[in-house]
């Protein structure tokens, strides 16, 4: 789901998953990217929602 480029809210991970919310944003700092050192970037759309993605290792490095 984070390697979609329209990217994953914190609700869509919660429908999926089961987890909490507080569960999920653990997961991604904490697995996503500290462990894993994956560059995760957090963007608000138009509509307001926050989303997040991993960015490709390009734009990683701009």
């Amino acid at each position: 789901m984070l390697r979609r480029q329209s990217g994953v809210t914190i609700d869509d991970v919660v429908a999926k998953t089961g987890w909490q919310t507080h569960s999920v944003r653990g997961f991604f700092s904490g697995l996503v990217r500290k462990k894993l050192n994956l560059p995760l970037v957090s963007e608000v759309g138009k509509d307001g929602m926050r989303r997040y993605h991993i960015a490709s290792v390009a734009s990683s490095k701009a």
